[in-house]
């Protein structure tokens, strides 16, 4: 969720913060704040609404020249997006400044606890009762270095739940405290500066040189002794260093009205690079970050892919290939119900988890209780040292690069071709297919980038269409075989953007009750197998369309170059180049995402910060 900046050095905090906010604005944008230490006391400002809101008030109140500062965007959890719930948090003496991401279950016995001491809360929070505990453990703390730190480690014994946590105080303007546990924290470190960020978005303008944060960890930076890390029991550890591998400029708009729309152009060359090096010399795939040895796979007997939202439709469609290709049994599972219905796991037992930003708590939490029955867990993410690949027992990264817009556009992409590859491996290494059989689809799978390129430059007819369906109030997506969960994944789209209702069913379930809905002038759009296919519901699709165009649907249908037998019947004809069944969302995906970039933007409505969603969902 929230998205947090800190930083120490000899730039000015305040424009280095800001600057750090901006790229996160992305995490959470219903309020903003800044605190930084000048002369010996704590400053802070903070706004409810978008980024902006704060800026025009530091413009009009400006705070003190610093070099050290906090700075937090919010996705509220606890307390409505107002003033007084924004962070930053000052404790009761304005000693301490705290701004958090997560939840502190636990945060009512606490509140309690500090109110009896006679505390007053300004807020609704969970996080102002770690402002004033970490006030009351640095009153206690012994004096001298390190006093700071000392304490964020006694609070954090203490606190239950998913939390980063980044403090400074007025006593110390050369220090900053970090802590987390289950929630994203990464530390930058430049020339002589060092910076804090729930994304490397947040400092990658300065530096590409990061370190990763571990599980219930607290790190603190000091401007004249450097970067300490140290668990919550005080004992020290060695950070895991890393280098980031995409620049600034891949952060920014590059020209586009949104960064939607550039995620959605970017996507050839993503698909490009998440099958780099994948192949090796004698044709045979090759994934170096699967750690899991030949004969663990071949052991596996059930898979379970466990997701949430876009990444669950990810799922759904590689259930198909990897069953397909491996002859092994898969079930797709919503990760936030994945753990309470107590499913049959054990060490036969292959978990895939998919998270974009390797942080999503369901989906952390889905892979927490898998390992505890002891099932092999293969996590698909696209970020490096993120939670949920550090915590697997494997990982295939994505190499989507930065996604900014909360809609994921090419983070679905990638996911689906990271997924191909894993059913392809498993395929190869089970025996199931030959090298050369592997390598026939590794072929058609590097075919895919020049496939959506070719789509996306033929999307301007999809664009004048979309304009002309911004007044729907209803819009119907159907789909078979793999092109149900492209429906469904159609649908949420456009759910998330342009707050359209829009639903979308297994086509063959059309009679089954969804017809229902059908009146004059309902769009509806349909998702047509290829007629090439074995064993193709080609034909029962095309009745579908002639049946709901009977009762005045009005047809948008997407179909393959040569597909003749959908024109009598299509209002609408949007085409897509001849590919392979399984691998046919890759392309078919993409008119409905522009689609519903287009309609939402006809709209008047932000495309990149859809109303009551986050980036990255790190609550359950």
């Amino acid at each position: 969720m929230c998205g947090i900046v800190g930083y120490v050095g000899p730039q000015d905090a305040r424009d280095v913060v800001l600057e750090g906010l901006r790229r996160l604005e992305y995490r959470g944008y219903d309020s903003a704040g800044i605190a930084v230490v000048a002369d010996g006391a704590l400053s802070s400002a903070k706004k409810a609404g978008k980024l902006a809101n704060l800026e025009k008030v530091l413009a009009e109140r400006p705070l003190p020249a610093a070099t050290i500062g906090i700075g937090h965007t919010r996705w509220a959890t606890h307390g409505g997006p107002t003033d007084r719930n924004a962070h930053p948090h000052l404790s009761a003496d304005g000693s301490v400044a705290v701004i958090h991401n997560g939840i502190i279950e636990n945060f009512a016995v606490l509140r309690a606890e500090c109110e009896k001491d006679g505390i007053e809360f300004t807020s609704e929070t969970d996080t102002e009762v770690a402002a004033h505990l970490l006030a009351r453990a640095y009153d206690a703390a012994p004096e001298g270095e390190g006093r700071l730190a000392d304490a964020m480690r006694t609070v954090c014994r203490r606190l239950e739940g998913a939390f980063t946590l980044v403090a400074t105080a007025a006593a110390e303007p050369d220090t900053l405290v970090a802590a987390r546990r289950s929630s994203p924290l990464v530390v930058g470190i430049g020339d002589g500066e060092y910076f804090l960020g729930s994304d490397v978005a947040a400092f990658i303008a300065h530096t590409r040189e990061a370190r990763e944060l571990g599980q219930d960890q607290v790190v603190e930076i000091d401007r004249h002794r450097g970067l300490t890390v140290t668990d919550f029991a005080g004992a020290e550890v060695e950070p895991t260093a890393y280098t980031v591998d995409w620049d600034a400029a891949a952060a920014e708009k590059g020209g586009y009205d949104w960064f939607m729309l550039k995620e959605i152009a970017e996507q050839p060359q993503a698909i490009a690079d998440t099958l780099l090096g994948r192949l090796g010399v004698r044709g045979e795939l090759v994934l170096d970050e699967v750690r899991l040895s030949d004969q663990e796979l071949r052991d596996i007997d059930k898979i379970f892919v466990v997701a949430c939202g876009t990444a669950y439709h990810a799922g759904l469609i590689a259930k198909y290939a990897i069953e397909h290709w491996t002859r092994i049994p898969v079930e797709v599972e919503v990760a936030s119900e994945f753990r309470y219905r107590d499913p049959v796991l054990d060490r036969s037992t292959l978990v895939v988890v998919i998270s974009q930003s390797g942080e999503t708590m369901d989906t952390l939490m889905a892979l927490r209780h898998a390992k505890d029955q002891n099932a092999r867990v293969l996590a698909i993410c696209n970020a490096n040292g993120s939670t949920i690949p550090r915590e697997s027992d494997a990982v295939l990264y994505t190499h989507a690069g930065p996604e900014v817009a909360v809609a994921s556009t090419k983070g679905f992409l990638t996911q689906l071709v990271a997924c191909y590859l894993v059913g392809l491996f498993l395929a190869q290494i089970r025996g199931v297919k030959y090298e050369d059989e592997v390598s026939a689809i590794v072929a058609d799978l590097r075919r895919l980038p020049e496939a959506v390129a070719q789509v996306l430059a033929g999307m301007e007819p999809v664009r004048e269409l979309a304009r002309s369906l911004a007044d729907a109030n209803t819009i119907l997506f159907l789909g078979r075989h793999v092109g149900f969960p492209v429906a469904l994944e159609g649908a949420l789209k456009l759910k998330e953007l342009a707050y359209i209702h829009a639903e979308g069913f297994a086509a063959g379930e059309l009679k089954h009750g969804p017809i229902a809905v059908i009146d004059q002038g309902t769009p509806v759009i349909v998702i047509v197998p290829s007629p090439r296919s074995r064993e193709s519901v080609h034909g029962k699709v095309v009745s579908n369309i002639q049946e709901v165009r009977a009762r005045g649907a009005r047809t948008i249908v997407i179909a393959e170059e040569g597909d003749e037998d959908v024109v009598p019947y299509a209002d609408h004809l949007i085409r897509i180049p001849r590919t392979p069944t399984l691998l046919a969302p890759v392309v078919t995906t993409i008119p409905l995402q522009v689609l519903a970039c287009e309609i939402a933007d006809t709209r008047g409505l932000d495309v990149d910060q859809p109303r009551n969603l986050a980036k990255s969902v790190t609550v359950e």
